[in-house]
């Protein structure tokens, strides 16, 4: 299971607020910070002032078992004076490594990764070019080397989906552990940037519910960690995250008021698989088909049309499939032989689209 994370901005928020929030994160169960150094002003005094404030941070984040990862670039390195064959500045402020926004060459990524520290060089994986190849052909330690996508302050700015999932190919096939953003909606929220329109990786998400943000990427399957980017959600946002299996999808459904109880406990109960001959019109779970045979099963709820989205359990009438629960990708005419017993919240029926075939996932009373 991957991690949850926080972003932190030490130079817009108080020592107070900061600790305040680690803590609300910490009994949600989040595990991870990312920090900043790109936008913090690099004159002597402030450099000074910032480094005592993230040593101060970090240690008490590292108390209560956070890893923290800050996010650099070449020009943060000329700034503050830090060659790459020598991390000691990000060691001495509590870091356990740093993510290069921008990068160098290849050569220079692979020959930090065997930085006396052990500190983790993270790596911008939104750039859809060979750039990590050309890091692997450098022989890079592995272990010291993980990747990170980016956030989006401008709203349309974000990636779509398809390039997202393009890019992430090129990091995953190398094993590489992965993160990315998701953003609170809450109002008057910050990042690094002036600009405040929420911090998507992905654009369908910049305004969209914190846990289907969540719950998209979990469905996707390729990230590890998942990052909430902006300051501060609301301590309803962290409860919803902390709720959500990061195994597995857990759909939030709302159910048919007059479900019968074997309905119910299939629908609630079961671990719900993806067939291997997957439908272009529905998602076919069939393990209660078995589990249930020779129940009767009987018409409670047979609209005419089934929508997509709506969840549907086979009545007796439909013989040897009655007991399947089905979900609908698509609109269907409702042969007469089939109960909706309920539906995906509407939030959440787009991630319909991710459940592959022998994909598990759980279905949840909204």
């Amino acid at each position: 299971m991957g991690k949850l994370g926080i972003s932190i901005y030490f130079e817009k928020s108080s020592r107070e607020e900061i600790i305040n929030y680690i803590d609300k994160a910490y009994r949600s169960g989040f595990s991870r910070i990312f920090s900043c150094l790109l936008s913090v002003d690099k004159s002597e005094d402030s450099v000074k002032e910032i480094k005592e404030k993230m040593k101060y941070i970090n240690d008490y984040a590292h108390k209560k078992n956070f890893e923290i990862i800050v996010d650099v670039s070449p020009s943060v390195f000329d700034d503050l004076g830090i060659s790459y064959n020598d991390l000691t500045f990000f060691k001495e402020i509590g870091a356990d490594g740093i993510r290069l926004d921008i990068g160098y060459s290849g050569i220079e990524e692979s020959i930090m990764t065997f930085n006396p520290h052990n500190l983790k060089i993270e790596i911008n994986m939104s750039m859809d070019t060979s750039y990590i190849d050309t890091i692997m052909d450098f022989m890079p330690n592995k272990n010291n080397l993980i990747a990170c996508h980016n956030f989006y302050p401008h709203r349309y700015s974000g990636l779509s989906t398809e390039f997202f999932k393009s890019t992430t190919n090129r990091f995953i096939k190398y094993g590489l552990r992965a993160a990315t953003f998701i953003t609170s909606t809450n109002t008057g929220t910050f990042g690094p940037w002036p600009v405040t329109d929420g911090l998507a990786t992905l654009e369908i998400h910049r305004d969209m519910k914190i846990s289907a943000q969540a719950k998209h990427f979990i469905a996707m399957n390729t990230m590890d960690d998942i990052i909430i980017s902006n300051c501060y959600p609301t301590d309803d946002e962290l409860d919803s995250l902390a709720k959500i299996s990061r195994d597995l999808v857990n759909f939030d459904v709302e159910m048919h008021k007059d479900i019968p109880a074997i309905e119910k406990a299939i629908l609630l109960e079961e671990l719900h698989y993806n067939r291997g001959d997957k439908s272009v019109n529905m998602i076919r779970s069939t393990q209660s088909r078995i589990k249930y045979k020779g129940h009767n099963f009987k018409l409670f709820n047979a609209p005419e049309n089934i929508k997509r989205g709506d969840i549907i359990i086979e009545s007796s009438e439909y013989g040897h499939y009655a007991g399947e629960l089905q979900i609908a990708l698509t609109d269907m005419k409702n042969s007469g032989k089939s109960n909706v017993v309920g539906k995906i919240v509407d939030e959440e029926i787009f991630i319909l689209d991710e459940i592959k075939a022998w994909q598990k996932f759980r279905l949840t009373s909204s």
